[in-house]
């Protein structure tokens, strides 16, 4: 075990070193404006050293786009990702947690402000250490196929785990949470931590890639229609998957015992990813016998993160996830 003293010394010293590594910056808009009172982050962490594997043919062109009107706020999405990175949060005073965050986006892109650096500075506020994960997207022809973002969510879960030190984190409390097609990631991570989706490059890659806790925030889960997100599942396994295809990227039909403690969190007027996603999900787990805490609230809609959740039911969500990952050691 590592005192907290420790920790917090280890991690302004050698912060230092880690972020004057050359590194690919987060994505950004060129020119783009940025949110006042809102810091925006620089320090980052590259998976792949040599570069992430199976690159396409034609490899996309990572492209950041602006959606918001208002200049007051940002919404950007990132698509295109070649280069897979952590975008790094660190708190003022760090309590020993971390957490990797997955953005939705319906596997088309990444959202970057509303379900990425919105609860990144929110949790880091609160003494975590946040990574916000901008993984490769399947619909970009990489060789991975299907399991290329899960490839992406272990590399970035070992990563964290073999920095621990770096950051001034304990390696057994890493929690994984995901929104919308970053909840499958995280279910995805969740369950299948151990499958061989990628050839080891160091040290990292001797780890477990098992989440402590796991958060699907208004996750996709199923791949079978009508339940299916279809935007997120045509781009994962494609529109005419077999129905073999369809269960193996199912997280509900990938759950073991091994499954980590999950914090669930749907709204049931959700119009884009029914609630009987979070539902069967929550049933595997309790069949499985894993704890599972489940939230759902009437109103909320889709994509609701943070900012989108003022003054609806679902604005409670994360103080309720605080206050369970503590019972659960985090924090």
């Amino acid at each position: 075990m590592i005192d907290r003293r420790t920790l917090i010394l280890s991690a302004a010293i050698t912060g230092l070193a880690s972020s004057a590594e050359a590194q690919t910056p987060p994505p950004s808009v060129a020119g783009g404006h940025i949110a006042a009172g809102l810091p925006e982050p620089d320090e980052t962490i590259d998976l792949w050293p040599k570069g992430a594997p199976g690159m396409p043919a034609k490899p996309p062109v990572e492209t950041v786009d602006e959606r918001s009107k208002d200049a007051s706020l940002t919404d950007r999405a990132v698509r295109g990702v070649t280069r897979p990175r952590l975008v790094v949060f660190r708190p003022r005073i760090p309590n020993g947690s971390a957490v990797l965050v997955t953005p939705g986006g319906g596997y088309a892109r990444i959202v970057i402000d509303k379900e990425g650096y919105e609860i990144a500075r929110w949790l880091s506020a609160r003494g975590f250490i946040v990574f916000v994960l901008f993984y490769r997207l399947p619909g970009d022809g990489w060789a991975a196929g299907p399991d290329v973002a899960l490839a992406d969510a272990q590399r970035a879960m070992r990563i964290i785990r073999h920095r621990a030190r770096d950051y001034a984190l304990q390696p057994e409390r890493i929690a994984a949470m995901g929104f919308s097609a970053g909840g499958h990631v995280c279910g995805d991570l969740s369950t299948r931590f151990g499958s061989k989706v990628y050839a080891p490059v160091d040290a990292a890659d001797r780890l477990s890639a098992r989440p402590d806790v796991s958060a699907p925030i208004y996750a996709v889960q199923s791949m079978t229609l009508p339940i299916a997100h279809s935007g997120s599942r045509e781009l994962l396994v494609g529109k005419d998957a077999s129905p073999a295809l369809e269960a193996a990227h199912t997280p509900a039909n990938n759950v073991t015992r091994e499954t980590p403690p999950t914090f669930l969190v749907h709204a049931e007027d959700d119009p884009a990813v029914p609630v009987e996603n979070s539902l069967l999900y929550r049933a595997a787990l309790k069949k499985a016998g894993v704890p599972v805490e489940t939230h759902l609230f009437t109103a909320g809609g889709h994509g609701f993160g943070l900012r989108l959740a003022m003054g609806k039911p679902a604005e409670a969500w994360p103080d309720l996830f605080l206050a369970w990952a503590r019972t659960q050691g985090l924090g």
